[in-house]
């Protein structure tokens, strides 16, 4: 029951990373935006994340983005994105991948 759950999550977070702000070169994931990835019994999924900025034009369509793709995975019964600020986004939050690509290292 365990490995089924590790395996589901592992499909979360490898569907998340096919997410990306359209005006960043870099998946969500990587960027740090992804805050915590629940799954219940049931196999609801709940996720935290947040924005670059609190004003990014493109939230509705990130925020949509990330709960179309990751109800699509198999098994899944459904998805609660959450958007929370707190704690505030940093640049320190992103993967060291993420920051390598955008020129921070």
């Amino acid at each position: 029951m365990e490995n089924e759950f590790l395996q589901m999550e592992e499909a979360i977070v490898s569907m998340i990373k096919t997410v990306y702000d359209p005006e960043i070169p870099v998946n969500i994931y990587d960027l740090g935006l992804i805050y915590k990835v629940d799954v219940d019994d049931e196999k609801n999924v709940r996720i935290e994340m947040t924005l670059t900025a609190p004003n990014c034009p493109a939230a509705d369509f990130i925020l949509e983005d990330v709960r179309m793709k990751v109800e699509s995975i198999e098994g899944v019964k459904s998805v609660v994105v959450d958007l929370v600020f707190e704690p505030e986004w940093d640049k320190d939050m992103m993967s060291e991948e993420a920051k390598l690509e955008l020129g921070f290292l």
